[in-house]
């Protein structure tokens, strides 16, 4: 479908092109924030819940908790954001996550004095990740429907995988932040990633412009996960970061089983593994899409094949570096097929409805972190190996998907089959 205003829609007004370029490089700034928040957390928050006393289900459960409410508010956000507009949903969002980390911070400051005791402090911590869960997630929807209804169709692609880039680079940057904050103080990190985030807020609120009105209430409905013109895409990428979250959740795991590692050794090979890997992804999505500028159909179908190559290379591999090889892989796959997931739900659907379908695709990346632990982990006790033979599968099937499914192939084909997809999107702001 043609990015062509609809009726009804409210006029735009042309915007520069530096004015444009100025608005997603605040945007590519907040995602990158939001990209720090989660990567440190994932980093930060084992060690110190081990001197407080937290047990694994504790810390699971902060952690899943907040996933849920992100599955189911990420779509209602990204429709509030079509009847708002996208400013205020994403400033919602980063004051949401910067309050959320800074109180994520205080609660952990007032376990560590005595104050709390451990069942407190954890309810305390979820509900500061719900806060984040439950608004937080508007800020990726939004924002990427923002840049949605400022590109044409030739740019989506491109485009898309630009903001995919800023959370990627926050998540491989996070913990060197981290580690750099954490001098002044073993909380300093949250609290400063808090001020990045309210300080991104604000720059957005001054400068971020959107000239376009609120819709109010003459919104068509709402778009359902189950329209035949998105459900193939939330499908696909559900399979896809259920595999990226699979692999986060075991990697420490399977190399400690694979390589007879102990447990700080383990911390540091590891970790130098997850960071080239989100290394490979932010390359593809800052340096290999831009330069090729490839349809959304290209980008699914390297990036399963690549998919396929990276998790045998973790069924086959016996030692550090083809381990290290496959996790960069695997980075690499994931850089190319999300950004192009993304970018052909978005391609589907009209322009009234981008917002929408950003927060339903969206949902899917919490999702995956949700269905993961169910058959992830339980596999890993049969058999190591398995959930990576179920990574091969889930990429095999995916593939099966971009090549059969009609919706998939017409939305992500080349612009070239499209006659360039009519006429491009107008670049207000």
């Amino acid at each position: 479908m043609s990015d062509v205003q609809q009726p009804g829609d409210q006029p735009r007004q042309p915007s520069s092109p530096e004015t444009r370029k100025r608005a997603f490089k605040l945007l590519f700034f907040s995602l990158t924030c939001l990209g720090m928040g989660q990567s440190l957390m994932f980093a930060n928050l084992p060690p110190i819940a081990r001197e407080l006393g937290f047990s694994e289900f504790h810390v699971g459960a902060i952690f899943m908790v907040s996933a849920i409410f992100w599955v189911f508010c990420a779509p209602m956000l990204g429709r509030r954001s079509d009847i708002w507009g996208r400013r205020p949903v994403i400033l919602v969002g980063l004051i949401a996550y910067a309050t959320s980390t800074a109180a994520f911070g205080f609660i952990i400051q007032m376990a560590l004095w005595g104050w709390l005791t451990v069942i407190p402090a954890v309810v305390l911590l979820v509900l500061a990740r719900i806060l984040y869960g439950a608004l937080g997630a508007g800020t990726i929807a939004a924002g990427q429907a923002y840049v949605a209804d400022r590109t044409s169709r030739a740019e989506r692609v491109r485009a898309v995988a630009g903001m995919n880039a800023g959370f990627s680079l926050g998540v491989t940057i996070g913990p060197g932040v981290g580690a750099a904050l954490v001098v002044f103080g073993l909380l300093m990190p949250f609290y400063g990633i808090a001020l990045l985030a309210l300080v991104s807020a604000v720059s957005l609120y001054l400068m971020l412009p959107e000239q376009t009105p609120p819709k109010g209430q003459t919104m068509r409905p709402r778009l359902s996960p189950f329209d035949r013109r998105v459900w193939p895409f939330l499908l696909a990428s559900i399979m896809i970061t259920t595999v990226q979250a699979l692999t986060i959740q075991t990697a420490a795991f399977y190399f400690m089983d694979v390589l007879g590692l102990a447990a700080a050794e383990t911390v540091q090979y590891v970790g130098v593994g997850l960071m080239a890997s989100a290394m490979a992804a932010v390359l593809a999505q800052l340096a290999i899409i831009p330069r090729l500028n490839p349809s959304a159909q290209f980008l699914m179908r390297i990036g399963c094949v690549i998919g396929i190559a990276a998790y045998t290379i973790f069924l086959l591999a016996d030692s550090y570096g083809p381990l290290v090889f496959a996790l960069v892989v695997s980075g690499l796959a994931f850089g190319l097929a999300r950004p192009g997931i993304a970018a052909a739900a978005s391609l589907s659907v009209r322009q009234d409805e981008q917002g929408s379908v950003a927060g339903l695709v969206g949902a899917t990346g919490a999702a995956g972190h949700v269905i993961s632990p169910i058959f992830a982990m339980p596999l890993y006790k049969l058999d190591p190996s398995l959930p990576y033979l179920a990574g091969v599968i889930l990429f095999v099937m995916f593939g099966l998907m971009v090549m059969l499914n009609s919706t998939i192939r017409r939305a992500g084909r080349s612009l070239a089959e499209e006659g360039q997809g009519g006429p491009d999107s107008p670049t207000s702001l």
